[in-house]
């Protein structure tokens, strides 16, 4: 017999008023002939001790604590119908019968609290085989035995039902509870979003007009910079070489530019089918090959048969370099002796109805403190020495552009682990 979990726990260490109620009951049959009869006040003490210590068994023996409760009420009821007086088959405590019957009903399915009433009701009538040797059983006999197991399965049947029936809606209760709090969790992620947006918006604008603005000047410091290498190349080396470092930091400044406009102009987004598995072996092998000497371990976990997916796949190759290479950073960054791992897994995903593939990227360095994670898609954060804090927040836009999504998982169990979704089809 298959049992069911009951409706809620019993609180083991509270004295509550079912407890008193027992209580009560007990001292009830106990003060009700047979009085002098100490093998029914032993019993009814069992009865109320065990009734009292359940929960605990349940909690101790949570799969087979209910068959246990079942078996062990049939035995001290059918004990105490035995010793209440007379025959056992006429005795005013069969009522006590309801007690293993309503115990089933609670804990057990429809079908087991058949059959658990079916034994309850054996148990009683086997009190006929030693009347039967004294007593005729007439009709009227036959009649009563009968009304009084049927009485048992109707009590087993109407608890049961209120039971199964409350079970459902305490379900339905926690599947609400648990789509309230993903439409919450999906509610605060657009949220966020949407201010990332908003943002990258902003600071994109800004950042194309001090880009031009810049870069015209640079252009001429640059041009001037380089007429005085030539000029004072012969007759003034110092003077020269001055001139050189101030076009090579020209240079850098220009391409510090080149990022800020990458960042800021829109980007025009080429669908064409790709093979995201390929494409992150593409960009792993780049990565290993800018930085061979780099004591990392990579672990690929790809789902088989992955879709292939509409996406520009030179701007994904940014979105995959850009994670990777942070990756090897911050495990290099972290302990230059242990070997480091990076985990790469690739899944289908269908987050809201829409199909995809999702891609994690897990590295074993000291990850992302907790105050730090909102912030690190925004543009100029940084936590590097190195750096202006433009690479997640371009490989987020490139995401958004693909209307896929990026987050950092807070559950990875040590390291960072950024997930990247990217739907089959953007324009669906």
């Amino acid at each position: 017999m298959d049992n069911v979990p009951a409706i809620s726990d019993r609180k083991q260490s509270s004295f509550t008023m079912i407890d008193v109620v027992w209580i009560l009951f007990v001292i009830g049959l106990a003060v009700l002939p047979p009085i002098n009869e100490i093998h029914k006040q032993l019993i009814l003490v069992a009865i109320g001790v065990f009734q009292f210590f359940e929960g605990r068994l349940l909690a101790t023996f949570p799969k087979r604590g209910p068959i246990y409760s079942v078996i062990i009420k049939i035995l001290l009821s059918t004990l105490l119908v035995d010793h209440s007086g007379g025959v056992g088959i006429n005795s005013n405590y069969y009522p006590i019968y309801y007690l293993p019957v309503v115990t089933a009903a609670i804990y057990f399915s429809t079908i087991a609290t058949l059959l658990w009433t079916a034994l309850v009701s054996l148990a009683y009538c086997s009190f006929l085989i030693p009347a039967l040797q004294d007593y005729e059983l007439t009709s009227d006999g036959i009649t009563v035995l009968a009304i009084r197991v049927l009485f048992f399965f109707l009590a087993a049947i109407l608890v049961n039902r209120f039971v199964v029936e409350n079970r459902r809606q305490v379900q339905q209760y926690q599947k609400l509870s648990e789509t309230l709090e993903e439409t919450n969790r999906q509610l605060r992620r657009a949220e966020d979003e949407a201010r990332r947006s908003e943002r990258l918006a902003a600071l994109g604008q800004m950042s194309a007009g001090l880009a031009h603005e810049i870069r015209n000047p640079l252009g001429v410091i640059k041009g001037s910079a380089e007429m005085l290498t030539k000029k004072l190349q012969n007759s003034q080396p110092l003077e020269s070489e001055l001139a050189g470092y101030i076009s090579s930091e020209v240079n850098r400044l220009n391409a510090l530019v080149a990022r800020f406009l990458d960042f800021a102009r829109p980007q025009r987004v080429e669908l064409a089918p790709v093979r995201v598995s390929a494409l992150v072996d593409r960009c792993l092998a780049s990565v290993e090959a800018q930085l061979p000497n780099s004591n990392i371990a990579v672990e690929r976990r790809y789902a088989d048969r992955l879709p292939e997916i509409q996406a520009d796949e030179q701007l994904c190759e940014r979105i995959f370099v850009n994670l990777i290479l942070n990756a090897y950073q911050a495990m290099a960054a972290e302990n230059d002796s242990e070997r480091g791992i990076l985990r790469v897994s690739i899944t289908p995903e269908s987050p809201r109805g829409k199909p995809g593939v999702g891609v994690s990227i897990q590295d074993t360095g000291p990850g992302v403190p907790p105050e730090l994670r909102e912030q690190i898609f925004n543009p100029f954060f940084t936590s590097k020495k190195e750096g202006v804090g433009l690479g997640l927040s371009i490989v987020a836009k490139i995401v958004d552009d693909h209307r896929g999504w990026i987050r950092l998982d807070s559950d990875s169990g040590g390291g960072a682990r950024f997930h990247v979704f990217l739907p089959e089809n953007p324009q669906a």
